[in-house]
């Protein structure tokens, strides 16, 4: 065995500097030399005390490294404060010393090298193996310094064979945690992806859950590299442990709503937030992939976060790719919101407040269109006792107390129908009062086509808010509608009429508001008619009996059919166990409140927003909400309606040649005239529109061509 270069090299620099040692400081003591040495020492002194400072592995090595320095500025210190050469030539022996404790330890060529072996002379040949004999060379990289955590861990990890054909780079543990920590990993070989590696391959050399392993890629960053070779997993045993016992809001929304099966999948929740005054929390989300649309299953979210599903007190409101969940301590539409004339009056745009939102916002309809310069149609669906007369009051009270002129109509008569007609122009309440009031409103468009405007003495188009306008705007209501449709009398001329008056009545200030329990076209409501009332108007949407019912109605008003709200028949609180009660033969709890009043708006984006709609008391006096005087029509058009026999009493019995022609005398034997006369049948009912029209007085050229029409049958 030969002695290693770097052992004879340093073993010569000893021998040769132990003279200069003891003689410089007592021949030569201001010579540069000492100051070298002692510089040199200074310089083993600062890293002695970065080595003992230091927590890293390796810390007496270093300190062995440095002490030749430190040693040989000592000996010069000495050499220099004793007289000549010390007694017994101490200089010299303690030079000596030096040399021999250098040339014995070795510190620079010894320990500057991790994994000592000794070099030989000639190395030996190394035998040769066959294929199957040669071992895989270790992937694991040499020491670097690590720290002990890393060491450990790399040791596990090298004991289970490298899974992944990955190399722990370093491990982190996590504050305050015994075991949890994250490894950084890389592939073994330079740039090879990381592949087939599995949670349970990462838990299984440190002894936990695979649920307890958390694999993510790893950015790029300044100074280390990322990408598809690198890989960064998390285990977190203890964290775990304490999420599954007392898990936070964030961490249950992420284990049990926003999971792939959880009741919003892909969702985050951005924070929640909770008001001791209006007795709600709200839980703000929004999806993690801003271009998904919300997907929520109401019922499952609330049960992910141990809510009661109670749909009267836990409700949705979805805005793009975020959306808010209100969870109420009592119902919130339970609560009355009395209209006064203050909510009612409209505004410069024809907007007033005509309800509350169940997170207390108000909500606006409008009487006029002040966007397209025309008035607005209404739409108004419900079962009976949902609230649809109710909303009709606090309408009507909105556009009266903007000026305008008021019509209503129903197929029976009713306490409150009968109490509304004291504050508008006209009211009444038969089929026969609804198909005169339409016929009427459909003349007063040609009438009001030709009224010239004072400041140029020309006809144009109504203009809503527009003082120099010489009529009224004219609200024509037919409550239960689609009932009256269907009369067999004059249900023909109802439907006609009023489709009419949809498309053409903007135009002159007409606006339609028709109310019913169905949007559909089999029960009147033509395709044409509900596209115009849908696009002017805001429809409002009560208890249609089931929320299934409500929700296809509400999809039947809106262009693109987003969440519709759900009312459910009463509000009533989720007490206790149904189980539990059945065990024990108890009965249900109450019913709870009605929820009558309570209406999905559809807004003019498109969105159905659930509201509780202001509450017009009729056992009180209305006309606090109400204008003093009732607005009416102008002279004018009275004369012109008189003038073509449509402005009278029209609770009176049908006047002859009214709607049909009356029978010839001749035909009065057979009973055919009674039969047309009484619309017996459906094909005598469509046979009676056209001598209807030809009955009619022709004063314009407009009537003079829908008589040619009618007579052309064109």
């Amino acid at each position: 065995m030969t002695t290693p270069r770097s052992v004879a090299l340093e073993r010569l620099a000893y021998t040769l500097t132990a003279p200069v040692l003891a003689v410089a400081p007592n021949l030569y003591p201001d010579h540069p030399v000492n100051q070298v040495v002692q510089l040199a020492g200074a310089a083993g002194l600062g890293g002695w005390v970065l080595a003992a400072k230091s927590d890293a592995h390796g810390a007496g090595r270093k300190i062995l490294r440095w002490s030749p320095l430190v040693l040989a500025a000592a000996v010069d210190i000495a050499a220099g404060h004793t007289g000549g050469f010390g007694p017994y030539g101490l200089d010299g022996l303690l030079a000596a010393g030096w040399a021999a404790t250098g040339y014995l330890v070795m510190p620079f060529s010894r320990h500057t090298r991790r994994r000592h072996r000794p070099a030989l002379a000639a190395p030996a040949p190394a035998p040769q193996l066959t294929p199957a004999e040669a071992p895989e060379p270790s992937p694991a990289v040499p020491d670097d310094g690590a720290d002990l955590l890393t060491r450990d861990a790399r040791k596990l990890w090298e004991q289970a064979g490298m899974p992944g054909r990955t190399h722990i780079v370093k491990a982190t543990r996590h504050t305050g945690m015994q075991h949890d920590m994250t490894i950084l990993l890389r592939a073994s070989e330079t740039g090879r992806p990381i592949t087939g590696l599995t949670e349970a391959a990462v838990a299984a050399p440190f002894g936990v859950h695979s649920s307890d392993v958390i694999l993510a890629e790893v950015a790029i960053q300044p100074g280390r590299q990322g990408g598809p070779g690198w890989m960064e997993a998390r285990i977190t045993p203890d964290a775990n442990q304490r999420r599954r016992k007392a898990p936070t809001d964030q961490e249950r929304w992420v284990d049990k709503v926003g999971s792939p099966k959880g009741g919003a999948p892909g969702s985050e929740l951005v924070h929640t937030t909770r008001d001791d005054e209006r007795g709600v929390t709200f839980y703000r989300a929004k999806m993690a992939d801003s271009t998904e649309t919300p997907r929520i299953d109401l019922a499952k979210v609330c049960r992910g976060l141990k809510l009661p599903e109670d749909d009267s007190c836990v409700f949705v409101l979805v805005d793009g790719a975020e959306f808010l969940i209100s969870v109420f301590d009592s119902p919130p539409l339970s609560q009355i919101f009395r209209a006064t004339r203050e909510l009612l009056t409209p505004d410069a745009k024809g907007m007033y407040v005509c309800g509350f939102t169940t997170t207390g916002q108000p909500v606006k309809t409008m009487v006029y269109q002040h966007d397209k310069n025309a008035p607005a149609h209404g739409l108004t669906l419900g079962v009976s006792r949902s609230g649809k007369t109710q909303f009709f009051a606090i309408h009507m009270a909105a556009q009266s107390l903007d000026g305008e002129v008021v019509w209503l109509s129903t197929v029976r008569k009713d306490e409150k129908t009968t109490v509304l007609g004291r504050y508008i122009d006209r009211q009444g309440s038969n089929a026969l009062w609804m198909a005169r009031s339409l016929r009427a409103a459909k003349a007063l468009c040609e009438i009001r086509a030709e009224m010239p405007w004072p400041h140029d003495g020309q006809p144009h188009d109504y203009k809503p808010g527009d003082p120099r306008c010489p009529y009224r705007q004219l609200n024509v209501y037919g409550d239960e509608f689609m009932t009256a449709a269907q009369d067999a009398e004059f249900g023909e001329f109802i439907q006609k009429d009023g489709e009419d008056l949809t498309v053409t009545g903007l135009k002159y200030g007409i606006g339609f508001n028709p109310a019913g329990q169905s949007p559909f076209a089999h029960n009147g409501f033509s395709t044409e008619m509900k596209d115009n009332l849908r696009q002017n108007s805001r429809p409002v949407i009560f208890n249609m009996g089931s929320p299934g019912a409500t929700r296809k109605a509400a999809e039947g008003t809106m262009e693109n059919a987003y969440d519709v709200p759900t009312i459910p028949a009463r509000y009533s609180r989720t007490e206790g166990s149904a189980i539990e009660r059945a065990m024990r033969g108890e009965a249900d709890p109450e019913n709870g409140v009605s929820t009558g009043g309570v209406a999905v708006i559809v807004l003019d984006n498109g969105r159905a927003v659930l509201m509780r709609s202001l509450y017009a008391d009729f056992d009180t006096d209305l006309s606090e909400l109400f204008p003093d005087e009732v607005n009416r029509l102008t002279d004018h058009e009275i004369s012109e309606l008189e003038k073509r026999g449509l402005w009278f009493d029209w609770n009176e019995p049908v006047r002859p040649g009214e709607f049909w022609p009356e029978p010839d005398e001749d035909e009065d034997n057979d009973g055919e005239g009674r039969s047309r006369r009484r619309g017996g049948g459906k094909g005598s009912g469509r046979g009676s529109k056209g001598g209807s029209r030809r009955s009619e007085q022709v004063a314009s050229p407009r009537q003079a061509l829908e008589a040619i029409k009618s007579l052309t049958d064109a």
